[in-house]
């Protein structure tokens, strides 16, 4: 089989594991060709830091893509993250035109807000516009407040199973997206995990799934990015969708215990590293 080529489209953070520094080396451990396209260089993730530096890429944004079309390279799937600012959504939009093929699967992960909250920097008018690219996609990951945000309804921290099932529905039948991976969910007690919803079997192994962990507390910056990179790369390398949010779920979950058992502070993102040669086996 072919070596699966993904294209990571997120910002570089130096300092705080998340989005690129999390994507490449999750994605390469399950033998996954990883190229990156940089939305913005930042000294620090935006979430519990102050005076972090920032550098949008936006202007090379297009040239890189235009390059790589020139070269005639394809890609098995593009997985977006954090998107700096409303121009770039319109310019990611752009290049998955010039970029995505019959065969290239789009996943995105609208990064833009948790625990009811938009992270700094993003405008009131950012979920309309994120909303457009979620309607492009195969499959989109967003947690419940990135969820109520593009559906315009109220978020609520802990929501009914009826809740919960009314909002994955709707990612699919009002955004138009394909599939829908729902993230910070609870359908147990003292559990924390995600549902999947794929209506139409694009990804197999049925039309709904829950994976659940045992739930630690605290706010473990990056978790988002460490869950949604695993879930692509277990995609890529022939898992179902029901099978890809299990591994995801347990690998996010036991990256946060590790990260508690260190007493790591939660901004510096997850532990993940000891994990990624056990996570490699499963695909060798």
């Amino acid at each position: 089989m072919p070596q699966p080529h993904v294209l990571a489209i997120h910002d570089i953070s130096g300092v705080g594991r998340c989005s690129l520094t999390v994507a490449l080396p999750v994605l390469s451990a399950a033998g996954i060709e990883c190229s990156v396209l940089p939305t913005a260089v930042l000294s620090t993730h935006t979430g519990d830091f102050e005076g972090y530096t920032y550098r949008s890429l936006s202007n090379d944004l297009l040239p890189m893509a235009r390059h790589w079309v020139s070269l005639g390279l394809e890609f098995d799937a593009i997985y977006t993250g954090y998107l700096a600012s409303l121009e770039q959504v319109e310019l990611i939009k752009q290049i998955i035109a010039l970029l995505r093929s019959d065969r290239t699967l789009l996943v995105v992960d609208p990064v833009m807000a948790d625990k009811g909250t938009l992270y700094p920097g993003f405008p009131d008018s950012f979920p309309a516009e994120m909303r457009t690219l979620c309607a492009q996609a195969d499959l989109i990951v967003p947690n419940l407040t990135e969820a109520a945000l593009l559906l315009g309804r109220p978020y609520e921290e802990n929501p009914s199973v009826e809740r919960v099932q009314s909002l994955i529905h709707a990612l699919i039948s009002d955004i138009g997206a394909k599939a829908a991976v729902l993230t910070g969910v609870s359908l147990g007690t003292g559990e924390l995990g995600a549902i999947t919803y794929d209506p139409d079997g694009l990804f197999g192994g049925g039309e709904q799934s829950y994976a659940g962990a045992p739930a630690i507390p605290g706010m473990y910056h990056g978790s988002g990015d460490v869950f949604s990179s695993t879930l692509v790369a277990a995609l890529m390398r022939g898992r179902t969708l029901f099978e890809a949010n299990e591994i995801a779920v347990h690998f996010t979950a036991e990256a946060i215990r590790l990260t508690a058992k260190a007493g790591t502070e939660p901004r510096y993102g997850l532990n993940f590293e000891a994990l990624l040669t056990t996570f490699s086996s499963q695909f060798s």
